[in-house]
């Protein structure tokens, strides 16, 4: 099947905007981290059941190899949805639900869309070029977050006809910016995410003022933590509470995987991170168990940790499934 179709089939589903399309993100300069290379983190929540990491080869003249996170069952490498390549250049999404609205006819090519950047693109300069040369409407509605091998850092805010940029780094420009389902430049009476973003912000703030962001800060903290902004506490921490409503905390039964890129490697916790394990990733090395060996194109790691959330979420009647059990979390942080 070519792109060429797989871009026609996508444009045939209707979208609704589901609370399970709801990403945190974070893009830091290299101002803002340990390591003083630039980095993004994206903790994913989606209605796909589950994802995989693998490396897609020069498909053209030209083209760069890169690896990237997949949803199961994509055996075609069609659509990234976070990912870096061997010159440096990285990029991941969030949906974005305060833009324009999606046109009728051309929808849902996010991930079509950063597959091609991680094949073209070597700086955030032709991150934009690239936009800038697609047909409109575009098809997406998204934060894109892009770095670059020379410390360039962005978000870009896009819509079917254009994009905002906002640079991070440099020049009196923020050294690290969040965002999760809302846009800065869209109108302020939508949106999603506004209370993850004021949780990612609470559990990040100090780390980026400090210049102590890592990916082990994001992957192994951030993407497990109950931490709620309009409780001021971490449910978590809270013995005395067995259950917790799965409502507005960064990882939620939809999360599906939470993935850094810093230099050139990739982090990733495949599955619901609070009980998955961390894989190093470059792109000459990929951990067999995060790569889609299993049938139905799926990866070990993330069939193991949908195992293990099922004792997270215990109760299947009725709305149970959104109940969060506290107590098997404290005592079974299997990887952490």
């Amino acid at each position: 099947m070519t792109i060429r179709l797989i871009c026609t089939l996508m444009a045939c589903i209707a979208f609704v905007p589901l609370p399970g399309h709801a990403c945190t993100s974070l893009v830091a300069s290299p101002m803002a981290t340990a390591s003083g290379k630039a980095m993004l983190w994206k903790h994913r929540d989606t209605s796909a059941p589950g994802n995989f990491i693998e490396r897609v080869e020069p498909a053209h003249p030209g083209d760069i190899p890169y690896v990237a996170l997949f949803n199961d069952g994509d055996s075609l490498l069609a659509e990234a949805w976070a990912g870096m390549n061997a010159e440096g250049f990285a990029v991941m999404n969030t949906a974005s639900y305060n833009l324009a609205p999606d046109t009728a006819l051309v929808r849902d090519r996010e991930g079509i869309v950063m597959a091609r950047a991680l094949a073209l693109c070597r700086t955030v300069d032709d991150f934009r070029d690239l936009l800038d040369s697609l047909p409109r409407p575009m098809g997406v509605q998204a934060n894109f977050g892009v770095i670059d091998a020379a410390g360039n850092a962005a978000y870009f805010e896009t819509n079917d006809n254009g994009y905002t940029i906002f640079n991070i780094g440099g020049n009196g420009n923020p050294t690290a910016l969040i965002r999760t389902n809302f846009s800065v430049s869209g109108n302020d009476s939508t949106g999603m995410g506004y209370i993850r973003y004021e949780n990612a912000s609470h559990l990040l703030r100090s780390h980026i003022d400090s210049r102590h962001l890592t990916p082990a800060l994001c992957l192994d903290t951030v993407s497990c933590s109950f931490y709620h902004s309009m409780y001021g506490r971490d449910i978590l921490a809270d013995t005395a509470a067995h259950w917790a409503v799965d409502q507005d905390f960064i990882p939620r039964h939809s999360s599906t995987a939470s993935i850094a890129v810093e230099g050139n490697v990739m982090t990733v916790r495949l599955g619901y991170p609070p009980v998955a394990r961390t894989y190093t990733v470059t792109i000459d090395s990929i951990p067999e168990e995060v790569r889609p060996l299993l049938p139905g194109f799926r990866s070990v790691a993330g069939v193991r940790s949908a195992e293990l959330k099922k004792l997270v979420f215990p109760v299947k009647r009725g709305s149970g499934q959104r109940y969060i059990d506290l107590d098997y979390l404290r005592k079974n942080n299997h990887y952490r």
